[in-house]
C-alpha cells in the first residue's frame, strides 16, 4: 500500500506540472513544470528507474533549481472578498480537516502496525474529501491552490529527502567514528563536561548544516555519545538521548536548511524576509541549547 501512496503522490506532482507548461503567465513554466514532472517521475517509477537514472534525475532537479529557473505562475485565486466572507462563515470548521491528517496517521499506525506512511496517505484524501464537502468547493480548484502552495514552497519541499539521504551517506562512511577521533584529541581526557558540550554543540551544529536532526542523531549519537558519554563515564542512555535529540532541534530552529520548519512557513505567510522566522528564533534556541546542556551533566551522570 505504501507504493500507492508514493504513485498518489507522484500523480499529484505531474499535474502540477502539466498546469504549470500551460500557465502562460509564468515566465519559467518550463523550468518549473520540468522540475515537478522529474520529481513526480521519481515517485512513481522510483522502484522500476535504475539507481543511476535516479541519479541523473537529481541532478537535473539541483541543476534547475539553481539556474534559478523556476518561477510563480496564476493560480485562479478567488476574490479576497469571498474568501473573507468564506473564513468568516466557515470560523473553525476548517480546522476539522486539518486535525483529520495527525489524528487518522496515528491510529493507522497504532491499530495496523504499518507504516505511518500509509495513514498519512489515507488520511490526506479523507480530509481534502471533508474539505470539500464543508467548503462545498471544486475538485479542481484544490489543485490550483495545491498547486499554489507548493510553487510558493519551491525546491525547498524536496529538502527534507536530499537532507535524510545525506544523513545515511554520512553514517556509512564512518562520520561519526571520524567526529570522535576529533573529540579526543581536543577534549582533555575525563572531562565530562567538555565531552557533554561537545555533544550538545555537535548536534546542533549537525543540524545546522544537514537540517535534520534525525541524521545528526545517527553521526553526533554514535561518534559522541555513546563511547564517550554512556560507556566512557556511565552515562544514563534515556537521558543522554532524549535530551540531545533536543539540543539537534535547537539546531533545527537557526538553519535555513530545515526548510519545512523555516522557510517554508516564511513563504506561505508570504513574509518579505525569508529568514524572518530563524532571527526570531536563534536566541531562544541559543538559550535551550545551554540550558540542555547542563541537564545532562547534572541529571545523566
Amino acid at each position: 500500500m505504501l507504493e500507492y501512496v508514493y504513485q498518489a503522490t507522484g500523480l499529484l506532482l505531474i499535474a502540477f506540472s502539466l498546469q504549470t507548461f500551460v500557465d502562460t503567465s509564468n515566465s519559467k513554466r518550463i523550468g518549473t513544470g520540468l522540475f515537478w514532472l522529474i520529481y513526480g517521475l521519481s515517485f512513481i517509477l522510483g522502484t522500476v528507474l535504475p539507481d543511476w537514472f535516479i541519479g541523473l534525475m537529481v541532478l537535473a532537479l539541483t541543476l534547475i533549481a539553481a539556474g534559478g529557473f523556476m518561477g510563480i505562475g496564476n493560480y485562479r485565486h478567488s476574490d479576497p472578498a469571498f474568501r473573507t466572507a468564506s473564513a468568516d462563515k466557515l470560523k473553525n470548521k476548517m480546522f476539522i480537516p486539518a486535525l483529520i491528517v495527525p489524528i487518522g496517521t496515528i491510529m493507522w499506525s497504532k491499530f495496523t502496525g504499518t507504516s505511518a506512511l500509509i495513514g498519512l496517505g489515507i488520511s490526506a484524501l479523507l480530509a481534502l474529501i471533508v474539505a470539500l464537502m464543508i467548503t462545498k468547493g471544486k475538485a479542481q480548484q484544490s489543485l490550483h491552490e495545491g498547486r499554489r502552495l507548493i510553487d510558493a514552497i519551491g525546491w525547498a519541499a524536496i529538502l527534507s529527502q536530499f537532507l535524510a539521504a545525506l544523513g545515511y551517506l554520512f553514517g556509512e562512511a564512518g562520520v561519526g567514528n571520524t567526529v570522535s577521533q576529533i573529540v579526543k584529541e581536543i577534549v582533555p581526557d575525563s572531562n565530562l563536561f567538555a565531552y557533554v558540550l561537545c555533544y550538545t554543540c555537535g548536534m546542533a551544529l549537525f543540524t545546522i548544516i544537514m537540517g535534520n536532526a534525525f541524521a545528526a542523531f545517527a553521526v553526533i549519537t554514535t561518534g559522541v555519545a555513546i563511547p564517550l558519554l554512556m560507556i566512557e563515564q556511565s552515562g544514563d542512555p534515556i537521558i543522554i538521548g532524549v535530551i540531545g535529540m533536543l539540543s539537534g532541534y535547537c539546531g533545527t530552529l537557526m538553519t535555513p536548511m530545515a526548510a519545512n520548519f523555516n522557510i517554508v512557513p516564511a513563504a506561505l505567510l508570504e513574509l518579505q524576509n525569508k529568514n524572518q522566522v530563524i532571527y526570531m528564533q536563534f536566541f531562544p534556541a541559543l538559550l535551550m541549547l545551554a540550558i540542555n546542556t547542563f541537564l545532562i551533566y547534572f541529571l545523566a551522570f
